[in-house]
């Protein structure tokens, strides 16, 4: 990836938005403009507007959908209201990733919403896959009022360890499904499944981005003609940054660079200062 946003990835959760930016032009018109749906029918439903999108979990199916198309880099947001009340198990995701059928040598940036039970509040787990091998996750607790405050940067240490997903372009991704194996209390506490269906909605999606064109598109280069191509897509702001450290001293609950048990040395992109 060039320097234009190649050094580090924004994590700026809503509830819930992944890379959300004033720039973003909202995508009008019917689903099946923009995405292709991959669950059954059944488990799709739209707003008689098309405007609103409405994802099922039984134990019949889960449900998703992905972009048809795939970009460089860019600033992705939904609005997305997660399944209420006892959610324990449930995971909602709203991710990218290089490849359709997530395969085993692909880059991904998470979002998951892990469910919790009744009057419980959801966590956001965040992770980095890079050529198929992830490991970097972080928890946060969620408040009310999170829109645009950065949750997270992940710095390019590629000139020491190689791990940062910046050569392929992304789909974007959403889903809803059955992770009760690990998702709420490391796996204790499975699906209540007499409160299914579980519904997950989704309405504004918006997206400013570089869509990918074979061999290249011209919006990968560095023309300053973008808003990627600017310094202020590439840093914090100083509101940001007082932000971000705010939700760092009060809501994480899990961070990989801390874990000593799990990682003997700690990973070389830990070393980097997220607010230089």
């Amino acid at each position: 990836m060039e320097r234009n946003m190649g050094d580090l990835l924004l994590f700026a959760a809503l509830v819930a938005t992944l890379f959300s930016s004033s720039h973003a032009q909202l995508i009008k018109g019917a689903f099946e403009n923009t995405f292709s749906k991959s669950c059954p029918g059944t488990h799709f439903k739209t707003s008689q507007d098309g405007q609103i999108w409405y994802l099922t979990l039984d134990q019949v199916s889960d449900c998703g959908f992905i972009t048809k198309q795939s970009y460089r880099f860019g600033w992705f947001s939904t609005k997305l209201k997660l399944v209420g009340g006892d959610s324990a198990g449930v995971v909602t995701a709203f991710y990218m990733c290089s490849e359709v059928e997530a395969g085993p040598l692909r880059d991904e940036i998470d979002f998951e919403f892990l469910g919790n039970r009744t009057g419980q509040p959801y966590l956001i787990q965040t992770n980095v896959y890079n050529n198929g091998s992830g490991g970097r996750e972080m928890r946060h607790l969620l408040w009310f009022f999170v829109d645009k405050v950065p949750i997270r940067v992940y710095k390019n240490a590629n000139h020491t360890n190689n791990f940062f997903p910046a050569e392929r372009p992304m789909y974007v991704f959403s889903s809803i499904w059955n992770a009760d194996n690990w998702a709420t209390r490391g796996g204790l506490d499975k699906i209540n499944w007499t409160s299914a269906p579980f519904v997950a909605s989704y309405k504004e999606f918006t997206l400013d981005a570089c869509q990918w064109k074979d061999p290249f598109p011209a919006c990968v280069s560095t023309t300053t003609q973008h808003w990627w191509d600017q310094y202020n897509a590439w840093h914090l702001s100083s509101k940001q940054k007082i932000d971000y450290a705010w939700v760092q001293r009060n809501f994480v609950v899990y961070d990989y660079c801390q874990d000593s048990v799990r990682n003997r040395y700690k990973p070389q992109e830990c070393w980097l200062s997220p607010l230089d």
